[in-house]
């Protein structure tokens, strides 16, 4: 496995950059999934000052660690292609997934208070990212007020899936815990316009299994029955929902 290291920064210009033919390909003013990274309803100077703030993109193999748990915290990275998995250690020697990022998202998040990350982030298939150095990030977040809002939401949405988690580890049986994964993923490919329907999982079902606390035997029953009960079609990674309805009333019978 490859660990990606940053290198070494410049002391941030006091001056505004301009922005270059280069540049530009990698600036958000131009990337279609700008709504998903930054807030609606920046100017277009914030804008431009934001193009200065994303030092550059990162191409990271299928499989291949974007970071490591232990490594010195030092950047924020938006998901431009690909797919990608956090896990910790656990004390079993295990790796334990504790989230699923795809384009749009954000990684990193984890490394803010320790200034050191505490889960690894691998590849599931060849993706690209764009680095966002945090310093420089902080220093415009306290004068574009939109961005810094932005980030706090950011955060906070990070809370509220933990959450979301420790509801489906705790509350949920088996296939209330599928169906919940499922739909949400249907939902975030929705807001990438891709269909809510039909998509590939990047994730093996033993990773899934591990995100939901579930053992892979009972991820498979699960998968087997929502088919055989004609909720969704599932051909290796490829899964067709063929009745969202159906597959949200398995929710609405959790407990509150």
């Amino acid at each position: 496995m490859t660990n990606i290291k940053l290198q070494p920064k410049p002391d941030a210009p006091t001056k505004s950059v301009p922005l270059t033919f280069d540049a530009l390909k990698v600036a958000c003013s131009q990337c279609n999934l700008r709504e998903l990274c930054l807030p609606l309803g920046m100017t277009e100077d914030e804008m431009v000052r934001v193009d200065t703030l994303v030092g550059a993109r990162r191409k990271i193999k299928r499989g291949h660690h974007l970071y490591r748990a232990g490594d010195p915290f030092e950047a924020i990275y938006a998901v431009k292609t690909g797919f990608f998995k956090t896990d910790v250690l656990i004390e079993d020697g295990r790796d334990q997934v504790t989230g699923f990022l795809m384009a749009g998202e954000l990684l990193g998040l984890d490394g803010i208070s320790s200034e050191t990350h505490t889960c690894n982030a691998v590849a599931l298939e060849d993706s690209e990212v764009c680095l966002i150095p945090y310093e420089e990030l902080e220093r415009l977040s306290s004068e574009v007020r939109t961005l810094q809002r932005h980030f706090h939401k950011v955060m906070s949405r990070e809370i509220v899936r933990e959450h979301g988690v420790m509801m489906l580890l705790g509350t949920m049986r088996a296939e209330e815990r599928l169906a919940a994964f499922l739909l949400n993923l249907s939902q975030r490919f929705t807001a990438r316009g891709y269909s809510p329907t039909e998509f590939h999982l990047r994730m093996t079902r033993e990773e899934i299994g591990s995100y939901l606390g579930l053992k892979l035997e009972t991820v498979s029953r699960a998968f087997s029955r929502f088919q055989e009960e004609g909720l969704i079609n599932v051909q290796q990674k490829y899964v067709h929902i063929l009745d969202y309805e159906r597959l949200r009333h398995l929710l609405s019978r959790c407990p509150a």
